[in-house]
């Protein structure tokens, strides 16, 4: 799969903090950090829910991600996990983690949040983390290139694809967006935590877990008479930006 510079795209059919002495051998210069922005916030886009139910969906989602980064490998094969939930899904905080994390480890990030066009919802969809956090970050990292070592991002945030330019700005080599609403996290997350932590390339690991999701998307929302995707497929498209492919290990 081709990756190009920013511009380009391809589409295709709390703190939990652990320090592994174990890590798997790594052709990067640095050891690896996982840092995971991670906040359901109990929203399903479209659907009214109680309060009740909103915080029962919030917490068994993120739960659900914390599993499965376990039970894939991901404390296995990272140095550092550092995962910003709840009160600390915010700007700062993903600052700050991103900066603190890249003084002595190459980063890849996880975007496990909901989204709007150029930001992601943080804390209890009180919080977005838009222009006022990626303008500062952007100048002071073109100040100091050694200031981030970000190197993968993985989005399942709605509107994705309108944050990829500014990942690819702070140096992040291969990254995923949605180009509208995503209503497919699932089996997206799974499908390609399993692929990439295995040692998948990301274009491999990201194809596999797109095409799967839109095969049994597509089950629930068939296409229109015509051929076109149902709107939530469309809006759950992904693209795929970047300036090379990678590993887990390269």
């Amino acid at each position: 799969m081709a990756f190009a510079k920013i511009g380009f795209e391809q589409s295709l059919n709390s703190v939990v903090e652990h320090k592994n002495t174990n890590t798997l051998p790594s052709a990067s210069p640095k050891p690896l950090a996982l840092v995971v922005f991670l906040e359901n916030v109990g929203h399903i886009s479209g659907v009214p829910l109680p309060p009740a139910a909103t915080q029962v969906v919030d917490f068994v989602t993120e739960e659900y991600a914390k599993l499965l980064l376990r039970l894939y490998g991901a404390y296995r094969r990272y140095d550092q996990v550092i995962i910003l939930e709840d009160e600390r899904a915010t700007g700062p905080e993903l600052v700050a983690a991103l900066t603190q994390a890249s003084r002595h480890h190459t980063v890849d990030l996880l975007l496990l949040v909901h989204g709007r066009p150029g930001a992601l919802v943080g804390c209890r969809a009180q919080v977005d983390v838009g222009p006022e956090t990626f303008q500062p970050l952007l100048v002071a990292y073109h100040q100091d290139p050694t200031l981030l070592n970000l190197r993968m991002v993985f989005g399942l945030n709605c509107y994705g694809a309108t944050l990829a330019p500014i990942w690819l700005a702070l140096g992040a080599k291969a990254v995923n967006g949605a180009v509208g609403v995503n209503w497919l996290p699932e089996p997206s997350l799974s499908i390609f935590l399993r692929n990439w932590l295995s040692g998948k390339p990301f274009s491999i690991a990201f194809q596999r877990s797109h095409q799967t999701a839109l095969r049994w998307a597509a089950w629930i929302w068939p296409a229109a008479p015509d051929g076109s995707d149902h709107p939530r497929i469309a809006g759950s498209r992904q693209a795929i930006f970047g300036v090379r492919d990678i590993t887990i290990d390269s």
